[in-house]
């Protein structure tokens, strides 16, 4: 069994407030967990307004699985008009 995860940070240039922050995210996350094979999570950054730590996880029986789902979920992200990717980084269990 393999385990993928990615840990993203992501810059949110519009939010004025802790609340347009979270709205952004619960629209991201929720997209994310209907759409994929995955759970997401905010990690860090939770007091900073424009700014945002995700992590996604996937489980699969073969790693280019995990891997296609993963990137899927990161082509969503870059699509978002609201927020940036910037950092990414990926491990494998």
């Amino acid at each position: 069994m393999i385990i993928g995860f990615v840990r993203l940070e992501l810059l949110i240039y519009d939010a004025g407030s802790l609340k347009e922050k979270r709205s952004v995210l619960k629209s991201i996350q929720t997209r994310l967990k209907q759409r994929f094979n995955l759970s997401v999570a905010e990690t860090d950054h939770h007091d900073v307004w424009q700014r945002a730590e995700l992590t996604m996880v996937t489980v699969s029986n073969e790693r280019a699985v995990c891997e296609r789902e993963l990137q899927k979920a990161l082509a969503l992200i870059d699509g978002e008009p609201e927020a940036e990717r910037t950092v990414t980084d990926y491990e494998w269990l």
